[in-house]
């Protein structure tokens, strides 16, 4: 008898899991679908390919929004889930192709740059619409409609509608979608928590959360970020003060120390340009030899490295003027300009210095005209209010035209002040680099000598190598911007502009190319015009740590008279400029994060994404991995969580000045104090 019942009972739970799936099949397309999609652009980014944690996070979230589709009649429950489907294939289409460009997620808080977003990447996103792994997701649109019109054939609604009890289902599946929302948690470290919260480090969140919690969680983040400032004030304050009352900011004199003093600073902010490409030639000719020669004639950081975030371009103006880390959520130049910073035009004014930035771009991207005016710059001039449109490549006015109509207005800077200190902003140089055709003759291609066995003498032959990639694209217009730079100084020759200038050239970011890129690059075979095999000992396997290394940009001051010449290998990053050049040049900002090179024996560049770089290795908070630098050293655990601690508390002591505008309260409090 209770084997009957058992055998009953088996019976009906089958009979009821047969009901359910053959009643519930728009449902059930919607959510498998909706996962799936999600574990492609797991797969298809940060490769995470084994972890059933973001599954399970997904599959939460996405049982959590289904379920609200039966308080609707069957009937039309079709467009409340073919909705969603829109939703949830654009959120992995547009992280997917935000990924391939930049290398990063996308953030709700761009919704605020997002002219700035899509004129930046139009142009890429343009090339790259072939790629099956940006627009493989638009399959969850179409089976979500196939398997509709398969239903409505067979009047599948109306024979739902007389069984299915919406509120009933409802109530379950929000309870299936708790029960794995558990799951999820007690799985959950703290540093999973801590993670989560900060937002920061997007790839982490992503490989441990899932791309639709990643989602949620931005949201909250940057709605979070825009009333922060009525909230968590005391907190947030009190870790100020107690990070600057411990911090040591004694200044520390070495040979360096002054030798820039009274002169003028013209600092070109050198678009997209790498560090590896000094050092790169085709048939003998340099991509960059004026680059080269003043890397030589000069000062040249050779470990040097960019620290922007989502804002590129604006982030790394921002660290370079501030020694203060990007905002975690959204951009400083349009989210938080209004904020009060200790700059390096604000501080050489103190030494009556006329300051101003040019650029041929629009005044309005990245929202500059106001951006620059916070940051203390006397004067902004930028494409269409100061620039003749004679040339443009890209978007806007080309290097060289911006250079040769600048050198006037330095001049007249000059004659009207005793220094100046400037910032001119390139542009030719920005991706996706294919404008440049027909702007320069440079080849990247491949020539050789082969003998010719007909008539016994050597002939040239020519191989493609990096013609006709993005790789290719991206040298020739270094090399065109490359010779503006060449140009610039023989203008500011020619006019008498560098007898007592210093120039500081720093590349901005990297060409955010692809690891296939640069594959090609170093494992071309010319006689064949294919790549290595992967097994071969000569092979170069661009993993990720060798793309991350790669990622550095030139850093050189250069003067005339050559007194200053020399390679520093030490680790640098973007916000250890203004304390160095303080230095160099009599200033100094108590609330700088970075530190003058010349004074500390180990430094430390902190990377926006939490992941951090010494001069000993390379660690990656993402998966809690590192790779020396020397295969040979050791680091100790307690190395590694001290850097880690470094890299945290640096973003979160940045992240409170920036939202909570921190410094001006810290002086208006003083002035406060000072008047009572």
């Amino acid at each position: 008898m209770k084997l009957d019942m058992i055998i009953d009972s088996i019976k009906k739970i089958i009979a009821f899991i047969k009901q359910y799936f053959k009643t519930n099949i728009l449902f059930m397309a919607f959510v498998i679908s909706s996962v799936i999609n999600a574990c492609i652009l797991r797969f298809v980014t940060v490769k995470n390919y084994f972890d059933i944690r973001p599954v399970i996070a997904d599959l939460a979230i996405v049982l959590i929004v289904g379920a609200f589709g039966y308080f609707i009649k069957p009937k039309h429950q079709f467009r409340y889930y073919l909705t969603w489907s829109i939703i949830f294939t654009l959120i992995c289409l547009i992280n997917s192709i935000y990924y391939t460009n930049f290398l990063s997620y996308a953030s709700f808080s761009l919704l605020e740059t997002l002219t700035q977003v899509f004129s930046g990447i139009t142009g890429a996103v343009t090339e790259n619409i072939m790629e099956l792994k940006d627009f493989c997701y638009i399959w969850q649109i179409i089976v979500i409609i196939f398997v509709h019109r398969k239903l409505k054939k067979r009047e599948y609604y109306e024979y739902v509608a007389t069984i299915e009890i919406g509120k009933v289902r409802a109530l379950n599946t929000m309870v299936a979608g708790l029960i794995f929302i558990g799951m999820f948690i007690s799985t959950l470290t703290s540093t999973d928590i801590s993670r989560l919260d900060k937002q920061w480090n997007r790839e982490y969140i992503v490989m441990r959360f899932g791309i639709y919690t990643y989602q949620v969680n931005d949201l909250v983040a940057t709605l979070k970020a825009q009333i922060n400032p009525l909230f968590g004030y005391d907190e947030h304050a009190k870790a100020f003060r107690e990070f600057y009352e411990t911090k040591d900011n004694t200044h520390k004199t070495n040979e360096y120390t002054d030798v820039l003093k009274g002169m003028n600073v013209i600092a070109i902010h050198a678009e997209s340009m790498q560090q590896f490409v000094l050092d790169t030639e085709f048939n003998g000719e340099p991509v960059a030899p004026n680059l080269k020669r003043l890397a030589s004639e000069g000062l040249y950081f050779s470990n040097f490295y960019a620290q922007e975030s989502v804002g590129t371009s604006s982030d790394s103006e921002f660290t370079f003027n501030t020694s203060l880390m990007p905002a975690s959520s959204g951009t400083v130049f349009v989210s938080y300009f209004d904020r009060e910073y200790v700059t390096i035009p604000k501080l050489l004014k103190e030494q009556g210095y006329y300051t101003f930035s040019m650029h041929g771009n629009n005044g309005s991207f990245w929202n500059r005209l106001s951006a620059h005016q916070s940051l203390g710059y006397d004067k902004f001039y930028n494409y269409k209010n100061d620039f003749e449109i004679d040339e443009t490549i890209g978007l806007g006015l080309t290097d060289k035209s911006f250079f040769r109509q600048a050198v006037p207005y330095i001049k007249e800077i000059s004659e009207q002040n005793k220094n100046f200190y400037g910032v001119l902003i390139m542009l030719t140089n920005h991706t996706p680099f294919s404008d440049i055709t027909g702007h320069t003759d440079y080849e990247v291609n491949y020539k050789y000598q082969m003998l010719d066995e007909e008539t016994g003498e050597m002939k040239e032959m020519v191989a493609p190598y990096m013609e006709g990639t993005k790789l290719g694209n991206y040298f020739k217009s270094y090399h065109y911007a490359d010779e503006a730079l060449g140009q610039l100084l023989d203008d500011l020759d020619a006019e008498g502009l560098l007898e007592n200038t210093a120039i500081v050239i720093y590349g901005d970011h990297d060409a955010k190319l692809k690891t296939s890129e640069y594959k090609r690059f170093y494992n071309y075979v010319p006689e064949t015009n294919s790549l290595l095999p992967s097994d071969d000992p000569a092979y170069v396997n661009v993993d990720y740590y060798t793309y991350e290394l790669n990622r550095k940009v030139p850093f050189i001051i250069w003067t005339k008279n050559k007194n200053l010449q020399g390679e520093i290998t030490k680790v640098m990053g973007m916000y250890d400029v203004l304390p160095t050049l303080g230095n160099m040049m009599g200033f100094s900002s108590n609330y700088a994060l970075g530190h003058d090179i010349f004074s500390v024996d180990e430094n430390v560049v902190v990377f926006p994404d939490g992941n951090w770089l010494t001069d000993k290795m390379y660690y990656n908070q993402s998966n809690d991995t590192g790779k020396l630098l020397n295969p040979d050293d050791t680091v100790s655990v307690e190395y590694i969580e001290k850097y880690t601690e470094i890299a945290d508390q640096t973003i979160s002591i940045s992240d409170s000045i920036i939202v909570y505008d921190l410094i001006r309260k810290t002086k208006e409090a003083q002035e406060l104090l000072g008047q009572e």
